[in-house]
């Protein structure tokens, strides 16, 4: 099987008359309101609010169903002296909840503990088993975050014992909560909050907003925002509303510093220390440490580590850090073994590879890693991938899709084949049994079929303005660069340029990567184009004309800064050129 098509440029959205009053109200450039506007921010005090994202941009958290009750009762146990366990999840977006939860309670002065379930030994989300396990260490009251809205059985449980449950989620409900005290999830079908799109940390931080607020300590809330900030880039969140302000005033805190000893250890470890930090920065360098501990052994490292704020564990810190670093080199190896076999597959077994949705297995793949398989599997061929490690009989599954597929809601087509499953539209995990894998990959394509044409499985590419290289400058460049954090629902702006060419190189960068000056109109550019070493032929081929589309980047060296391009896609004029190899 091929890998995916060349990307299909699109308008993301074409040029809005009212963006010129946008540009005039806010004093910026006409290409960066139609950025603004395309992306439904055109109302200037809601642009300006875009642009400047700050805490007290916040909704006020006792808006969400239920966080009232669960605030009191926290406090009420705080009061008592009753012992409260945190129980949160392995990814980044589960430990920077637990951290930043059970942080805020030792400053309320609450016997405090937390559980975070290990991949292999616990499985996933909230268990029968941990609640009986907390119970037996004493634990009053039990707090989920980013995990149980599904959990009915473990509610039933906590019921059953005595044990108040509070639960704050960011994933979808079924039609029936569970029976806990408490249920935070503004996508619960009767809670009006205005921000349905939080991530389990943000979700986590509204919890802990309301704790402050409630016992006057809102003066605490910026370092909880710098560690939710890793939790909701990680988990690849949109990045409007309340996710834009938790990432954007996040990031500038994790810049700034102070930063307590383990999260100082952790930047350090990442080669940040002293370094602006960016979204970039969180997704490849700082997640992956902190999630290969629970990929790869236990989350407890992670958590140990973020929760350190004593100087005089420095010396632990460091060395929590350095097995977190440890443990990510074992993840990239063991990830790209598993990733080549399951390439391998898909290209060679007709059965797997011509289907819609990509279902690979292997005996015995790290199910720490097969996430992120998936992930690339989708990328290189864009299909719906799912990656199923099998081990004693049963099939454990990580499944990404692509935008045009509802991958969620096509597992709840196939409810009957799974043990357990659950996620979102786009990233879910499932447990089968083994003899079923065939079962699930004719199911799972018999939906795919319905509801996907060719066209679905080529990517797009979307343009959001043309923009000629004399046209950038450095005041364009800030401005820009002003919308990030980019990510899902603010996408990196792409633009495009016609007749452009290529006047030096292209050169390989670390074998991957080409280097090379772009000209056009008289005026040059350096830039990179990532993962392309590929098409080094096809660009000298067609070097003296191409259709470019980038994006712009601010790059300083010595004491200077200087524009860049970072290539997205180049093609014939008015064509397409050959696929990217991935």
């Amino acid at each position: 099987m091929p890998a995916a098509a060349p990307p299909i440029w699109t308008s993301r959205a074409p040029a809005a008359a009212g963006a010129d009053a946008l540009a005039a109200a806010l004093g910026v450039s006409p290409v960066v309101a139609r950025l603004l506007w395309a992306r439904g921010v055109t109302d200037p005090d809601a642009a300006s609010r875009f642009l400047q994202p700050s805490l007290d941009q916040l909704h006020d958290p006792m808006r969400l169903a239920d966080l009232p009750v669960a605030v009191e009762r926290l406090l009420t146990a705080v009061a008592r002296g009753e012992r409260i366990a945190v129980h949160g999840d392995y990814d980044v977006d589960g430990v920077s909840s637990t951290v930043i939860l059970r942080r805020a309670l030792e400053l309320l002065g609450a016997d405090v503990v937390h559980f975070i379930p290990e991949r292999l030994r616990d499985g996933y989300g909230l268990q029968p088993a941990a609640i009986e396990r907390l119970h037996a260490e004493g634990v009053h009251v039990v707090v989920s975050v980013d995990c149980g809205i599904r959990s009915v059985e473990a509610a039933e449980r906590a019921r059953a014992l005595g044990v108040d449950l509070i639960i704050t989620d960011h994933h979808e409900p079924e039609e029936t909560l569970p029976p806990a005290l408490a249920v935070i999830n503004p996508k619960r079908a009767d809670c009006r909050y205005p921000d349905k799109n939080l991530a389990g940390v943000g979700v986590a931080l509204k919890l802990v907003q309301g704790l402050c607020r409630r016992t006057d300590h809102e003066r605490w809330l910026p370092a909880f925002v710098k560690i939710a900030a890793l939790g909701t880039l990680a988990d690849v969140v949109p990045l409007v509303g309340e996710n834009r302000v938790i990432a954007k005033v996040g990031l500038d805190l994790l810049s700034r510093g102070p930063h307590k000893v383990g999260l100082r250890a952790l930047i350090e470890a990442a080669g940040l220390q002293g370094k602006p930090i960016d979204s970039y920065h969180v997704a490849f360098l700082i997640a992956p440490r902190v999630n290969a501990a629970g990929r790869m052994s236990t989350p407890d490292i992670a958590t140990r580590l973020l929760l350190a704020s004593d100087e005089t564990m420095a010396g632990e810190a460091r060395a929590l850090a350095a097995q977190l670093n440890e443990e990510n080199l074992r993840r990239q190896q063991e990830e790209a073994a598993i990733l080549a076999e399951a390439r391998r597959i898909v290209q060679t077994d007709p059965e797997v590879g011509a289907r819609t949705v990509l279902v690979v297995a292997g005996e015995g793949w790290h199910r720490g890693v097969i996430g992120i398989v998936a992930s690339k599997l989708a990328e290189a061929f864009h299909r719906p991938a799912i990656v199923l490690s099998i081990e004693d009989g049963l099939a454990h599954g990580s499944c990404r899709s692509i935008p045009a597929f509802d991958l969620l809601g096509a597992l709840e087509r196939c409810a009957g084949l799974f043990l357990r499953f659950g996620g979102h539209r786009q990233a879910a995990g499932l447990t089968l049994e083994a003899s079923r894998i065939r079962e699930l990959r004719r199911a799972i394509n018999e939906v795919a079929d319905e509801q996907l044409g060719p066209d679905d499985l080529r990517p797009r590419l979307a343009i959001d303005d043309d923009l000629t290289f004399p046209a950038i400058t450095d005041r364009l460049a800030e401005e820009v660069l002003a919308l990030a954090p980019f990510g899902a629902g603010n996408p990196r702006p792409v633009f495009s340029a016609q007749g452009v060419s290529i006047v030096d190189g292209p050169r390989r960068l670390k074998e991957r990567h080409l280097k090379m000056s772009l000209r056009q109109n008289g005026r040059v550019f350096r830039a990179v184009a990532w993962r392309a070493a590929e098409r080094e032929p096809f660009l000298n081929e067609h070097r003296q004309a191409l259709d470019v589309a980038f994006s712009l980047e601010q790059n300083r060296y010595r004491g200077e800064t200087f524009v860049e391009l970072t290539v997205a896609d180049l093609r014939r004029p008015g064509g397409a050129g050959p696929a990217t190899a991935p």
